[in-house]
């Protein structure tokens, strides 16, 4: 679990829900109107924008990340491999089939080898699969950026529509309050749904996007060296080159050869 995310939503949450009942009711803050807006015009957009496909995978990848960390960092990737590196030196491919690991990018390429495939259809399988993570997580991080793009505009076009109602029923006061509170909540809510929710998660996903790209290419090189049956302590020395200069040199001592 990424507990930041889940922190980060609950402390703005809280933070909003204070200012609101500090200065009133919270019932004063709730439009149905303002909601249609935003939320419906701001998903009637984003399918213009993206195929049905894109956001079938998108969406919930997107959602499902942003809430939960990968489950080996790269300097945990790197002790793992040299640790499978010398497991297949001592047992051979077959030792690796008895190996377990908790990532799974990382099991199908130690299944790979353990099953005796060739170099060319391991690099191409794993690299193909890196990719096509890569590109729907892509996918998530630009929809919800959509998304977050799309919810001030709806929000300024509800405050429009709010400010004409109340314009043209200038001859009955008793609607004024009600067309102008609804023309200033969807712009509220507008910026609450961007600024709090989908800007802030489209940007997590792009950094994990970056990890995840820099951790899978890791562990293919990882594995394309295990294939090829290089020693413990050179796959070590290969793989941390991966890693920030600081990071490097907190690594325990190599496997030996």
């Amino acid at each position: 679990m990424d507990i930041m995310t889940s922190v980060g939503l609950v402390s703005g949450i809280l933070v909003v829900t204070t200012m609101v009942l500090m200065g009133g009711d919270l019932h004063m803050f709730v439009s149905e109107h303002a909601v249609i807006i935003i939320f419906g015009g701001s998903i009637a957009a984003t399918m213009i924008r993206f195929p049905l496909s894109a956001l079938m995978h998108g969406l919930p990848l997107g959602a499902k990340f942003a809430f939960t960390m990968s489950r080996l960092a790269a300097h945990d990737l790197v002790d793992e491999l040299a640790r499978i590196a010398e497991i297949a030196r001592k047992q051979g491919p077959v030792g690796l089939e008895k190996v377990e690991t908790n990532e799974p990018f990382l099991a199908k390429g130690i299944r790979y080898v353990a099953d005796g495939y060739d170099l060319e259809f391991i690099r191409d399988n794993l690299e193909r699969d890196r990719d096509n993570f890569l590109m729907h997580l892509d996918e998530g991080s630009k929809i919800y950026r959509a998304v977050g793009d799309c919810a001030p505009a709806f929000g300024m076009i509800g405050t429009l529509i709010g400010m004409v109602q109340m314009f043209a029923n200038m001859t009955d006061p008793s609607k004024l309050g009600p067309f102008m509170a609804t023309a200033l909540l969807a712009t509220l809510y507008g910026a609450l749904v961007a600024n709090l929710f989908c800007l802030p998660i489209a940007d997590k996903l792009h950094g994990k996007l970056l990890d995840e790209e820099t951790n899978r290419t890791l562990i293919i090189d990882g594995i394309l060296m295990i294939r090829d049956s290089k020693s413990p302590a050179l796959v070590r020395e290969m793989l941390l080159a991966y890693l920030p200069e600081k990071h490097r040199h907190e690594e325990g001592e190599p496997v030996p050869a």
